[in-house]
């Protein structure tokens, strides 16, 4: 990204101060706006002594719980009305990399215990905060090449918001790099009748998705899906600019959260995020304050951050919402436009039946396996 293309840390130009204390820039933005938390991996690599987690930030939820509990409580004190929990490298697949897929479900319980719990002691700060599960890239974030087959990403999912879905208000599918990736993440979580979130992670320099797709494209991919909210995270705050308008032709809720990366490799690895990437030295809490409240102005209605933004990005944000008349304190309920040709919610347990059904031939295979190694140890 050239320093053109940069955000302008001295404000919006032409900005003039008014005698209350409100720039001419934020007026005119009175709405219901939903604030959500900034990022919370690499908050806990920067707070944590461990700076080469094992098994990436789900480490932190085993060795740190109370860092985990305490960051999630910062976002809410904060302003944050939708906090994320810290499940995203708690996958089946991000830890088979580690061989530690039996862990797997005890990291999404305690990923949803402590969010619970940093909600809980918000105290009356906390009573309108919401708890999103997390469904993210299976294969590699930003990694579009990487994506597998509808059917597998579709099953893992599953298995994923099995685990969350006790515990969170919603889902959240983000960093979604293609339009079939998106599609499996929101139909498998579709299933257990909570609101689904869609969001898609653009390219630094422009509004489609790292697949080179179209956003009009990973929307209509969508259709016949209870899809309540579209937005766009983890690129750069100028591509989420590029890509409002689409986003809001949808007719649905829209918004984003950007990053503060500089660039995003091709070539990027999962579980390497320190190593290969960058800081931006021009989106101080001040600065990304001013990209957002550009979205909001535009029509935006769903707002936060992701990696590199942290509490005091959050905190800033809702000082400058309150300012220009928004309301992010009140009821964050947005009102959920009626879709025709939504699937009926499945009860959680048909759906775990359902899946317990289809590990039933794998695991009787094993099982026949060890029977058959059993007998020919005793012949």
């Amino acid at each position: 990204m050239t320093p053109s293309d940069r955000v302008d840390a001295r404000g919006p130009a032409g900005a003039e101060t008014r005698t209350d204390g409100r720039s001419d820039a934020l007026a005119g933005t009175d709405r219901d706006v939903v604030l959500i938390d900034g990022g919370t991996s690499l908050e806990l690599l920067r707070r944590s002594s461990n700076k080469t987690p094992r098994h990436w930030s789900a480490e932190y939820l085993v060795t740190e719980p109370e860092l985990v509990r305490q960051v999630h409580l910062d976002y809410i004190e904060a302003g944050a009305r939708v906090i994320t929990i810290n499940a995203y490298s708690a996958t089946f697949t991000r830890m088979a990399m580690v061989d530690a897929v039996d862990r797997v479900p005890q990291l999404q319980r305690l990923a949803c215990e402590l969010a619970l719990a940093a909600r809980e002691a918000a105290g009356a700060r906390g009573a309108d905060v919401r708890i999103a599960g997390c469904i993210p890239p299976l294969n590699g974030t930003y990694r579009h090449d990487r994506v597998r087959d509808h059917a597998a990403n579709a099953d893992e999912y599953a298995r994923l918001a099995a685990l969350q879905a006790p515990y969170v208000d919603l889902f959240l599918c983000e960093t979604m790099s293609t339009a079939q990736e998106a599609h499996a993440a929101v139909a498998a979580v579709a299933a257990f009748g909570k609101p689904v979130w869609a969001s898609w992670t653009l390219q630094d320099r422009g509004p489609r998705l790292r697949s080179g797709e179209t956003l009009t494209e990973a929307a209509r991919a969508l259709a016949g899906l209870p899809v309540q909210a579209v937005l766009v995270n983890c690129c750069p705050p100028e591509s989420i600019s590029q890509a409002l308008p689409e986003l809001l032709a949808t007719g649905l809720p829209a918004g984003g959260y950007a990053n503060g990366f500089v660039e995003i490799p091709q070539t990027f690895l999962p579980g390497r995020t320190r190593e290969q990437l960058a800081t931006r030295e021009d989106l101080d809490p001040e600065a990304y304050a001013r990209c957002v409240m550009d979205w909001v102005r535009a029509g935006a209605r769903i707002v936060g951050g992701c990696c590199e933004v942290g509490p005091a990005h959050i905190a800033l944000l809702r000082d400058a919402l309150l300012q220009a008349g928004c309301a992010v304190d009140a009821d964050t309920d947005l009102e959920w436009p009626e879709l025709e040709g939504w699937p009926e919610p499945q009860p959680l347990a048909a759906v775990i039946t359902r899946l317990a059904l289809d590990a039933l031939p794998a695991l009787l295979e094993a099982y026949l396996d060890l029977e058959l190694e059993a007998d020919l140890l005793s012949g």
